[in-house]
């Protein structure tokens, strides 16, 4: 059996996209896709070839059907995904925007599937991975999903597997700001890479600069922080070593959902292959430009090939097995 070089985990939902632009409320009709900071992560790595195994519940339903075909389609091993004959699966409306703003989304996830994962989905075979990714999101859905994203972060990083972090901050899902302030922080001090956006930084921190967010996680034993600043690029930070990359200019943006998610996949993927961050974060910079110039939260993430194609021949690289 193949080796698993990344696990990734947390709630797929279906997504129902508006054909036409204008109040949710007034479109008639939409698009069917799927949705998940965390699994388009996982889509965004399996497409560079990397072998990511996925850890969910669905519903025993069609939408819950309709996520694990998509998920499988995209090369992601879904062996782990349980159907959860108790609860449905989560979906969520989201509006298109023809102008570059974000999109209105609304969810109905509570009580899914999803939110019913716990430290017992957990099989011995998933910690064998090379890699875990993790964000705030799964932490957010539940008192077991939280106690699932401690378990797998810590026991990955007892065994000397890397660990990445993005919080990915959902306030709605959480009783209140200070609450979600503490949990996520505490999981982001378990992880090696931590990645949150400036104004998430801002949050979890009590600071305004990025050199300040960065120094509050180094301190507490991370071993890099990467401070997300939208169009103008990223600043990371790492105890040797600090830098800022500029980001790539896009003339027409479509869509912002899943930038984020896209420059995670970036990160982790260069890190993996031994690459350094100035690297990793060009790199990340670069599939997040793709991101917002296709409509859909991952349908602008790159294939091999492409990336390869749009990167300079002499980087250094570990490809996947």
């Amino acid at each position: 059996m193949r080796e698993i070089d990344i696990l990734s985990f947390g709630e797929t939902m279906a997504m129902f996209v508006a054909e036409q632009s204008g109040e949710l409320a007034q479109v008639s009709h939409f698009e069917k896709r799927i949705a998940g900071a965390d699994s388009n992560v996982a889509i965004g790595l399996a497409r560079l070839g990397f072998n990511v195994a996925w850890l969910s519940r669905v519903g025993d339903d069609s939408l819950g059907r309709f996520v694990i075909d998509s998920l499988q389609r995209e090369g992601v091993d879904c062996r782990h995904v349980a159907v959860d004959p108790a609860y449905p699966t989560g979906f969520q409306l989201k509006s298109r925007e023809l102008d570059g703003r974000d999109p209105c989304v609304e969810y109905f996830r509570r009580g899914s599937a999803a939110s019913h994962l716990s430290v017992a989905d957990v099989s011995p075979i998933l910690l064998s991975a090379r890699h875990l990714h993790a964000t705030g999101i799964p932490a957010a859905l539940s008192l077991s999903a939280r106690e699932l994203s401690s378990h797998l972060m810590t026991a990955m990083r007892e065994a000397g597997r890397s660990v990445s972090f993005d919080p990915n901050l959902r306030p709605s899902l959480w009783s209140n700001q200070a609450q979600m302030i503490s949990e996520i922080n505490r999981l982001a001090v378990l992880a090696h890479w931590v990645m949150p956006g400036l104004t998430e930084g801002a949050l979890l921190t009590g600071y305004e600069d990025p050199e300040d967010m960065a120094a509050f996680y180094l301190d507490q034993g991370v071993e890099a922080v990467v401070i997300k600043l939208g169009a103008k690029g990223a600043y990371y930070r790492t105890q040797m070593d600090q830098g800022f990359v500029a980001g790539v200019p896009v003339i027409n943006v479509v869509d912002t959902v899943g930038a984020g998610d896209g420059f995670a996949v970036g990160v982790i993927s260069a890190l993996l292959e031994n690459q350094g961050f100035t690297q990793a974060v060009a790199r990340g910079n670069w599939i997040g430009s793709r991101a917002v110039q296709n409509r859909g939260d991952m349908e602008g993430l790159p294939l091999r090939a492409q990336l390869l194609a749009a990167e300079p021949a002499d980087e250094p690289r570990r490809r996947p097995a």
